[in-house]
């Protein structure tokens, strides 16, 4: 987004574009760590049957996916708060864009895959017992490191690794990098966006004036004498201090005493 064009914006419009950049930077990452990113395929001999354990960005970056969500928050965040608390929130957003890049380029190994397929296939009942996994021969691991590229095999058997992450790992960059500079936006930018409403503050933390003009136009409960002679004399009360006039209202106050007694506006 270009800085020019980011200052003519409105304050209020600046600041959905921002929200709205990084919901759409956490969208990616989180559409990204739900797709196939690599399968864990078993070969045993016959009569048994193989498996192919398909694995999502989740299984094997499990971070990135919760470090979207929290940075969803911090959008939430945003609108909630003000001043510097939001010029921090800002920049804790972008940290959280930082995280998901870190975890993303950090590496998946084909260790990674077949430990994370284990886990989802034990959850599953699929997997062999642990009895059956942990009596694995060296034959068979010499044979899984021929066939996976160094793999350990699953239920004894070897494993081979087929990884498909290359687009859905970009498009998760993509979106850490859509976040980062959604927070720095926001750290730069906050102090000339519009904050929550006032009436969602403590009676404490009213403002100063907003107090005073309270004051001035809610006149004291017992001077009641006060309100009906501001009334005879063609006062608002409500408007200013009462007594005090300009000089169009004491004309008028003047040409409603000269009227006859009969018009006038008598307290009873």
């Amino acid at each position: 987004m270009d800085a020019s064009r980011l200052r003519r914006l409105s304050p209020r419009r600046e600041l959905l574009l921002v929200l709205l950049l990084g919901l759409v930077g956490a969208g990616l990452v989180l559409l990204a760590v739900r797709q196939g990113w690599a399968h864990v395929r078993t070969a045993a001999p016959r009569p048994l049957p193989g498996s192919d354990v398909p694995l999502t960005g989740q299984d094997l970056v499990p971070a990135a996916g919760a470090l979207a969500i929290a940075a969803l928050a911090s959008l939430a965040a945003v609108l909630a708060t003000r001043g510097l608390v939001r010029r921090a929130v800002g920049l804790l957003l972008a940290g959280f864009g930082i995280g998901i890049a870190a975890a993303v380029t950090a590496g998946i190994t084909a260790a990674d895959a077949i430990a994370a397929a284990a886990g989802n296939a034990g959850s599953a009942g699929s997997a062999g017992s642990a009895g059956t996994a942990g009596s694995v021969t060296a034959g068979s691991a010499a044979a899984g490191g021929a066939q996976g590229g160094g793999a350990p095999p699953i239920a004894g058997f070897p494993a081979h690794v087929v990884m498909t992450s290359l687009p859905w790992r970009a498009l998760t960059l993509a979106g850490a990098v859509v976040v980062v500079a959604a927070g720095l936006l926001v750290a730069w930018r906050a102090a000339n966006w519009p904050a929550m409403s006032s009436r969602y503050d403590p009676p404490e933390r009213a403002r100063p004036q907003q107090a005073a003009l309270a004051a001035r136009r809610a006149p004291a409960a017992g001077d009641t004498a006060t309100i009906w002679e501001s009334l005879s004399r063609g006062e608002d009360p409500t408007d200013g201090r009462p007594g005090e006039r300009q000089p169009e209202e004491r004309q008028q106050g003047e040409r409603d005493r000269m009227k006859p007694a009969g018009h006038e506006f008598r307290r009873e």
